[in-house]
């Protein structure tokens, strides 16, 4: 089983295309140690918006040169990808066929009470010592691969021994099940206490969040 921690930076959030992709190749859960490290820049065909502009800091000018964004490809063995909030960079990659490992989802079930969850606040969280120098390059597709491969090994070491990486997604796929509400007229209510009627309802919609709809069906 082949595993990579993924992260891209884009153009923003309408239609985005890659600009900057990393990967981490990573043995095996119990030891995380590095085989391969991936990083590459693109060109893509549209602006850079304002707002990516400010969270990546990458200049549309200093991509003239670079490859243009179609050319990015996932390996082809690849058949889990980590990253935190997944989900958006394997949209971006084209929504490959692997299995996805989400260190958000599991950095809110192990940390419930952190005011926080995004990476950068859990970096503050496991090691405020380092933490400002680790994050000086956030936002930076390699260090932010990087950093999470440190949470990673956190949210591991809270979660218990993982035999490999589908033991890892099993225990993802638990966590993206929602426990609270996050909208609507219940939001902040306990999903097991939302009343029965609003549930089936909600069940009746066809755009509902398939972890969410576990969570109702409960």
């Amino acid at each position: 089983m082949t595993a990579i921690i993924f992260d891209t930076e884009t153009t923003g959030a309408d239609e985005p295309q890659i600009i900057e992709a990393a990967w981490l190749r990573l043995d095996s859960p119990t030891t995380l140690n590095v085989t391969e490290e991936f990083e590459q820049r693109y060109r893509p065909t549209q602006r850079i918006t304002l707002g990516a502009l400010a969270t990546h800091h990458i200049y549309d000018e200093e991509l003239t040169d670079c490859p243009p964004h179609t050319d990015f490809k996932l390996p082809p063995d690849v058949q889990y990808i980590i990253g935190h909030n997944v989900d958006y960079d394997w949209k971006v990659a084209g929504q490959p066929k692997v299995k996805r490992i989400c260190t958000l989802a599991l950095s809110r079930s192990l940390y419930p009470d952190a005011d926080s969850h995004s990476q950068s606040a859990m970096i503050y969280l496991i090691d405020r010592p380092n933490a400002r120098n680790l994050l000086r390059s956030a936002h930076s597709a390699l260090a932010d691969v990087q950093n999470c491969r440190l949470l990673l090994a956190n949210l591991i070491s809270l979660s218990g021994p993982v035999a490999d990486w589908e033991a890892l997604w099993r225990l993802s796929e638990q966590a993206r099940i929602p426990k609270i509400m996050t909208f609507g007229k219940h939001k902040g209510l306990a999903i097991a206490d939302v009343p029965a009627d609003y549930k089936r309802w909600l069940l009746g919609q066809s755009d509902v969040d398939p972890y969410l709809r576990a969570a109702l069906k409960r």
